[in-house]
């Protein structure tokens, strides 16, 4: 077995903690890395102890979701919570930054954006990131999989066997779909 590369084991961690996230225009994650260790995560959700966009809906305000605090910023403030330094140190983030966190990177001192996703990739944040000489590299997640709906997928399965042994007993064909689903959800 062949391992994942570490942009691809950074990137899956925050996919990971985007799955987290209680706002529902989109689902972020951070994960902040130096020296191969991972140092820092964030998901975009409310500040604690306040109320969640997935309970009461997000808080709208020219077009931007103000309830929320990004993955990028909480990730960001857990290193200034527990006294753990960003200089140097690289971010993985599921979408492209926001212009407020690329500059809150920046002022970090973080040196190397990884996202995997494009999202409004706002110009000026790519300028400021330049002027700052803040690499940013895209490295989609492709080798790995989070798949939140793996229990409904197998019941799913379960019932087209079901469902095949109640139409076909005899079927070559029919059978070995059987089989391949039974090994692949078993």
């Amino acid at each position: 077995m062949e391992r994942i590369s570490w942009d691809q084991y950074f990137m899956a961690q925050s996919h990971l903690l985007s799955l987290r996230s209680t706002c529902t225009r989109l689902e972020v994650g951070a994960t902040i890395v130096r020296d191969k260790r991972i140092i820092a995560g964030g998901y975009n959700g409310s500040v604690t102890g306040s109320v969640h966009c997935t309970d009461e809906g997000c808080y709208v305000i020219d077009g931007h979701c103000v309830r929320t605090v990004h993955a990028e910023a909480n990730a960001l403030l857990q290193c200034a919570k527990f006294g753990v330094p960003t200089e140097g140190a690289d971010v993985y983030v599921t979408h492209f930054p926001c212009l407020q966190c690329t500059k809150q990177l920046i002022q970090s001192g973080i040196k190397t954006v990884y996202y995997a996703e494009d999202y409004h990739n706002h110009p000026y944040a790519i300028e400021l990131f330049a002027e700052a000489g803040v690499k940013i590299v895209k490295v989609p997640l492709h080798q790995l999989s989070i798949d939140v709906n793996v229990q409904e997928k197998v019941q799913f399965i379960q019932e087209i066997i079901d469902k095949i042994d109640e139409v076909s007993e005899n079927d070559t064909e029919i059978s070995l779909f059987k089989e391949k689903a039974e090994r692949l959800f078993k």
